[in-house]
């Protein structure tokens, strides 16, 4: 039951620091000049949903490859 705890912790930090890397790396592509001038507000949701999106996928990946991980002892018992 401990473990549950930890690996909540370890999932929220996990997603929470893949999403500000995937908005910091989102910051390096000029979007503007493919949206609609003067739609800022659009825009700027727009960079929070791919953020979320690109962070939360890439955060799944190493959560289950940390969970894998874990288990392949478990092979060999």
């Amino acid at each position: 039951m401990e473990d549950f705890g930890q690996m909540a912790l370890i999932s929220i930090l996990s997603h929470l620091m893949f999403i500000a890397l995937s908005w910091w790396a989102l910051q390096s592509i000029r979007l503007e000049k493919v949206l609609k001038a003067n739609h800022v507000f659009q825009a700027r949701l727009l960079y929070i949903l791919l953020a979320i999106f690109i962070g939360s996928t890439v955060s799944n990946f190493f959560l289950d490859y940390l969970h894998w991980s874990r288990q392949l002892p478990l092979l060999l018992q």
